[in-house]
């Protein structure tokens, strides 16, 4: 009988290839996730039954309990940039990544994958920072043999980085952000799921890896490089760090009030991880020693970038056609 993996967080940004490359690996795949309906589109990944969605609370023994029962490796990437509700950064980095590590020891499982980030800090002043470090030193505490993946800021088709501020791009002159100056590594969302498959299977040594992009950015290089691919021409406009701290607790204040409803798209945690570089350190094994060449920002982000240029798909026709006129 194939081995059964359990992916918690499966139908996630992440979660999906890391389910989609376990599935062509022969594996059986169940995607353990908080509402299973909306996660169907998993199921054609593999073959009739291959992959199954399953109800899951991870803040909960007995659900996690039983979403790992049977399983030969578990990967977990479930993660939150920002607290809604009980859905805490302690709640869920840290108490939930012990409990998955725990569990997955009582039940003699013979590989766990952790989704964590570089910058993962104690010492940060960033709490998410804070509780990455916090959930990894307790997953390794119950499982020693975990591998544990630290990415950079993570790119592809369904991403809520690139895709929001191409949005925002349509909408006028000038494009806002914070932390113009600190430095990213961007890493394609396929690349981490070939590790984390490699990791599942016991072909990687147990321990912490940094996966970073071969190209180190700033910020506003970054949004560059995406209004060049988009075609559009904005300004740049780099938000001073006592500015955006304003910012964001006014945005805060107005999503208590409003109980939630009021949208909140800059947090003060935020901003505090926005102030410090993230990138590799160059201590910790990477994608450069597992063999893998990870891929750039330029041979990805045109492929699902081009519904924002102002012609979307027919741009190239139109460029060709104003080149046949000249």
């Amino acid at each position: 009988m194939s081995k059964l993996v359990t992916i918690f967080g499966g139908s996630g940004f992440i979660g999906r290839y890391v389910a989609r490359r376990m599935a062509k690996e022969g594996w059986r795949v169940r995607v353990a996730v908080r509402r299973p309906n909306e996660a169907l589109f998993v199921k054609p990944y593999g073959v009739a039954g291959q992959v199954e969605p399953v109800l899951c609370n991870i803040r909960n023994d007995a659900s996690v309990s039983n979403a790992i029962r049977g399983a030969d490796a578990v990967i977990n990437c479930v993660g939150i940039l920002q607290e809604t509700g009980r859905n805490t950064f302690m709640a869920v980095q840290n108490d939930s990544a012990e409990r998955v590590a725990r569990l997955a020891a009582e039940q003699s499982v013979l590989s766990l994958v952790h989704f964590s980030a570089i910058g993962a800090d104690t010492e940060s002043d960033s709490l998410y920072s804070q509780t990455k470090a916090l959930g990894e030193a307790a997953i390794l505490k119950q499982m020693p043999n975990a591998v544990i993946l630290r990415p950079s800021i993570v790119f592809g088709a369904e991403d809520q980085f690139f895709n929001r501020f191409a949005s925002m791009s349509r909408f006028g002159p000038i494009l806002p952000v914070v932390g113009a100056e600190t430095l990213f590594q961007p890493v394609f969302v396929d690349d981490l799921a070939q590790v984390a498959v490699l990791a599942a299977k016991g072909s990687t040594a147990p321990g912490i890896y940094e996966l970073a992009g071969p190209e180190v950015l700033s910020f506003r290089r970054m949004m560059q490089k995406m209004l060049d691919i988009i075609q559009r021409r904005r300004l740049i406009l780099g938000i001073p760090m006592f500015s955006a701290r304003i910012m964001a607790t006014m945005f805060e204040l107005g999503g208590k009030l409003s109980l939630g409803l009021a949208p909140v798209p800059l947090t003060t945690d935020q901003v505090k991880s926005l102030a410090v570089d993230n990138v590799a350190s160059g201590v910790l094994p990477g994608f450069a020693d597992l063999g893998i060449v990870p891929m750039t920002m330029d041979s990805v982000l045109p492929d699902y970038l081009w519904p924002f240029r102002v012609s979307g798909q027919f741009a190239a026709i139109k460029a060709s056609a104003r080149n046949l006129k000249t």
